[in-house]
């Protein structure tokens, strides 16, 4: 088949269009033929190298993933050679307690598709067949490819984790990522008055239409400041922080008396600094969030069933121009999700 991989790490210029092995599917497992395979910034560290994170190389990236079931074993009650999939991009054991109580994300051999494992970045890729979904009939395998992984997260850490609700001022940050336009269309759903922060008057309106009430442009406006101002100085009630060192002070100190932050990844670096006198005296709670269960998954599959979710894809690229796609989302330029077409 062919695929996109890595050998070492590096910049974009590593990952390399080529021959690779066709995946050979174990009884539990499912062959996908991939359609379409959105990016992730996780593809971008897996690339790059992580600290103390083996990658066994040659490496395929890719943990969104949209494609046509091209084989399953006959003992398969669910799926058939060619139904549209989509696939859980975070795998359990689904043996543990926490796995069999929808807790997956929290499992000890949780491993995430086109991380720990192969991934989308190819025409097949083999997956749990537990872990096929239907694809939403209404949308592309560009569309649907798009979604899993940040409208899932993003789920988890508004439902889930922070428990938003109509009483709620919502800051979200990076309104143009995965994760800001979910979070944006999660937290209106659920009620909430949505601050959203955008690098530019483009970004902004993209943001104002997916429902956020309120935009602040972090390049030219202070963001702890503006929020502080759209409260009445009296702070949001939660803050969607996944952008790490940067960003991290302001977001503890834009948040009102009780207010909480949820957090699932530091884009700009994970050595933020906190100060505790906040945390305490103002009574906080800060949540770590990673990934989400297979039922959340199935809930945000829903929504995009019943059109209250959309989709927002920035770009599609052919598989073979990964590397320029991973440089668009470096570069920060995009609004939505950058999609590679197999």
């Amino acid at each position: 088949m062919k695929a996109v991989r890595f050998h070492r790490h590096g910049g974009p210029e590593v990952l390399q269009y080529e021959e690779a092995p066709d995946p050979k599917p174990n009884s539990d497992e499912a062959l996908v033929r991939v359609k379409a395979c959105a990016l992730n910034h996780l593809d971008v560290w897996a690339r790059n190298g992580l600290p103390n994170v083996a990658i066994k190389m040659p490496h395929i990236s890719g943990s969104d993933i949209a494609g046509i079931v091209e084989w399953v074993p006959p003992e398969e009650a669910a799926f058939r050679i060619g139904d549209e999939v989509i696939v859980n991009p975070g795998v359990g054991c689904g043996r543990c307690g926490r796995c069999l109580t929808g807790r997956d994300d929290q499992c000890s051999e949780y491993k995430i598709i086109g991380y720990a494992t192969d991934g989308g970045y190819a025409e097949f890729v083999k997956v749990r067949r537990t872990h096929l979904v239907r694809k939403p009939a209404g949308l592309t395998f560009e569309e649907a490819a798009s979604f899993p992984l940040v409208f899932e997260t993003a789920y988890h850490m508004l439902v889930t984790k922070s428990g938003v609700g109509p009483d709620d001022t919502v800051l979200v940050l990076a309104a143009n990522s995965g994760v800001g336009i979910a979070a944006i269309q999660i937290a209106k759903l659920l009620g909430a008055k949505v601050i959203a922060t955008a690098g530019d008057a483009e970004k902004a309106e993209g943001a104002r239409r997916l429902g956020a009430d309120f935009t602040i442009d972090h390049y030219k406006q202070d963001v702890l400041r503006e929020a502080k101002k759209l409260t009445g100085n009296r702070g949001v009630d939660v803050v969607v922080e996944h952008v790490g060192k940067a960003t991290w002070e302001g977001s503890v100190k834009a948040l009102a008396k009780g207010g909480r932050l949820v957090t699932c990844g530091a884009t700009t670096g994970a050595d933020a600094v906190t100060d505790l006198r906040y945390i305490f005296s103002r009574e906080l709670t800060i949540y770590g969030s990673y990934m989400a269960g297979m039922g959340e998954l199935l809930e945000v599959v829903k929504l995009f069933e019943q059109g209250r979710l959309k989709t927002v894809v920035d770009s599609i690229f052919p598989l073979k121009q990964a590397g320029e796609a991973q440089a668009r989302m470096e570069r920060s330029g995009h609004f939505g999700k950058i999609v590679l077409k197999v």
